[in-house]
């Protein structure tokens, strides 16, 4: 039997059917289903469902990929905030010598001050310490002072100073810086005879420093004041010094 006469068939015997009940006859048994129909056309999409709970981390089992190439610099980012300032490190090591310099132009030796006196002692022998020699001879820059017997020193530098002091009896004499005694020289003359107390020093001397020539307590009566000899106290710059 075809299956389109086999549904006509089963739809006419539950239509009969119906119609008995109603009228009250006798109800015929149920007949056998029917094929299943042709399958119906797709519904319209549902709507979203809610986000799912995240899924459990597994054991990576796949083989590792090649890295990636570097990728492009990003933005710099905003400076932090500076720290505080750390300690000192070790001093590193010496650098190299840096190149020669060029060699200057020459001085004008004319130019640069030359400091220089000489002065004899004429007056009588005084109480005094210090041995001022009043008689200039030579008096470069104005240095020596006649009525003090002190070098002044405006230039700073090496100077060289001496004395010859002639005496008729036992002396000593110092050289001194600042009253401050640098070198002593003593003769002693016992038959107190003319004689020449002698002695030098080269000092380095700064600006304001003051050189004289002191004799050791009561010996200042021992120098000679006469016609037949004199005394000198002398002294020069070597050179000068800048640094």
């Amino acid at each position: 039997m075809q299956p389109g006469l086999w549904l006509a068939i089963s739809t006419l015997a539950a239509v009969l059917g119906t119609a008995l009940l109603e009228d009250g006859v006798c109800q015929a048994p149920n007949g056998n289903d029917g094929f299943p129909g042709v399958p119906g056309l797709d519904g319209r999409p549902g709507q979203k469902g809610d986000v799912g709970e995240p899924g459990k981390s597994t054991q990576r089992t796949g083989i590792q990929g090649q890295k990636g190439d570097v990728g492009d610099p990003g933005h710099p980012g905003i400076p932090g905030i500076q720290g505080y300032r750390g300690s000192y490190g070790p001093p590193g090591l010496p650098g190299q010598p840096g190149p020669k310099g060029y060699k200057g132009k020459a001085g004008n030796i004319l130019e640069q001050p030359r400091p220089a006196f000489s002065a004899s002692r004429k007056s009588p022998p005084s109480m005094g310490k210090t041995v001022v020699f009043d008689n200039i001879i030579t008096n470069q820059e104005n240095s020596y002072s006649p009525l003090t017997g002190e070098f002044t020193c405006s230039v700073p530098g090496l100077y060289y100073f001496a004395y010859q002091v002639v005496s008729s009896g036992d002396l000593c004499l110092s050289i001194t810086k600042n009253k401050e005694k640098v070198v002593s020289f003593c003769d002693y003359n016992s038959r107190e005879l003319l004689q020449v107390n002698s002695g030098s020093s080269v000092l380095s001397l700064a600006v304001g420093d003051r050189v004289s020539v002191s004799t050791g307590p009561g010996k200042g009566s021992m120098i000679y004041h006469g016609s037949e000899a004199d005394s000198v106290f002398s002294g020069f710059m070597l050179f000068p010094q800048t640094g």
